[in-house]
């Protein structure tokens, strides 16, 4: 069990205890946990980079006989939805920290067939709103728009792309081209639960 102080408690220093529970180790002592603003920075743009690893995952799970997959008619393809998330990402940056912004993309619904075009964009805006973020926290300014703090914007794009993933899982499973647990663990899970 964790619990954390509010981070407003001091001018640059996060200061937050693990507390063991009943039992567990470090119970006895309360092992304290006390992190930077920087260190905490680290950690979530860490969070974002292993988001990208495993989007870039599912999309070499889907693979090119994949990407014309839709949940159903009418609903957008595998391709879409990936180009939709590039899209994303490029949006928010370029109307929360343009100075940080890349070329835009034409569309936004994009029905790309080339998985390694694919996986060459969402490199580039993973590191777009990756540089942002960092950007913008080490100058001391908050997004022009939304959110407020630079760091806000990570979960918001994560949450995001969870919801596409599972669209996109349940894509694949309607087109006859499931993704079980065996095989996407691996690629999801466990790079989400690797220590840091």
């Amino acid at each position: 069990m964790f619990r954390y102080a509010d981070v407003r408690a001091g001018p640059s220093v996060y200061a937050g205890a693990a507390v063991a529970g009943p039992g567990e180790a470090g119970a006895e002592t309360g092992a304290e946990v006390v992190m930077s603003e920087s260190r905490l920075l680290d950690a979530l743009l860490e969070a974002w980079e292993r988001n990208n690893e495993v989007l870039l995952n599912l999309l070499w799970l889907a693979g090119t006989e994949g990407l014309a997959a839709r949940a159903m008619a009418g609903s957008p393809s595998v391709a879409e939805m990936f180009s939709h998330l590039h899209h994303e990402r490029m949006v928010s940056v370029a109307e929360e920290a343009p100075e940080f912004a890349g070329k835009m993309p034409e569309g936004e619904w994009v029905a790309e067939s080339d998985p390694q075009a694919i996986a060459a964009l969402l490199r580039e805006s993973g590191r777009v709103v990756r540089d942002a973020v960092a950007g913008r926290v080490a100058a001391g300014r908050e997004l022009d728009l939304h959110f407020g703090h630079p760091a806000l914007l990570l979960p918001f794009l994560i949450f995001h792309e969870g919801y596409h993933h599972g669209q996109i899982k349940l894509a694949l499973k309607a087109s006859g081209r499931p993704v079980g647990n065996d095989e996407a663990g691996p690629l999801t899970w466990d790079v989400w639960r690797r220590r840091w």
